[in-house]
């Protein structure tokens, strides 16, 4: 780990994230609501280093992102009528970089380190509250199939469609595991 990293880790508690990366959980509303009964908002800060990601996957709730420092993320995000999108988290503002990001529940997402990135530290907002219970794994084959044409690339399509096809299908790798 680089300087600004170990530092970060030690200064702000965090510990290794299930799904990849860094993180620790500052906020839980003591107020709840719902069934099942889920605190009404939670927040962490979460950190990605180059050897980590956030593996794919989706929950239940709407899920608000907070970019405070370091290198440009991409998330991949897939929804459910098959469109797929590709948002950059970062200060970089001129060049579309977003400093948040709202997620809505139900959209599969994954994210990383730009290719060179040294270190990124987010934060996020859940609303009803995280809880792992509401979390679900990305499985990489059944991704796939769903939004790469079952992972094969039409005779038809241009050089583009077969380019971002071949693209989506790497993404989707990187950001599942096994």
């Amino acid at each position: 780990m680089t300087n600004i990293v170990t530092e970060l880790v030690a200064s702000l508690a965090l510990k290794p994230h299930p799904e990849g990366g860094y993180y620790r959980e500052t906020y839980r509303s003591e107020k709840v609501s719902g069934e099942p009964v889920r605190a009404l908002s939670t927040a962490i800060y979460y950190l990605l280093v180059p050897d980590t990601f956030s593996e794919l996957h989706k929950l239940t709730a709407d899920e608000i992102f907070h970019f405070y420092l370091g290198d440009t993320v991409e998330m991949l995000q897939l929804f459910e009528d098959g469109s797929t999108k590709i948002v950059r988290l970062g200060q970089n503002l001129a060049a579309g970089e977003e400093v948040q990001l709202v997620l809505p529940a139900g959209v599969w997402f994954g994210s990383r380190l730009v290719a060179g990135g040294k270190y990124a530290l987010m934060g996020t907002t859940v609303a009803p509250g995280f809880d792992f219970a509401d979390y679900e794994r990305g499985e990489r084959e059944a991704l796939i199939a769903r939004y790469c044409r079952n992972g094969e690339v039409a005779e038809t399509a241009d050089k583009a469609d077969k380019a971002s096809l071949s693209a989506l299908t790497d993404m989707i790798t990187a950001l599942t595991r096994g």
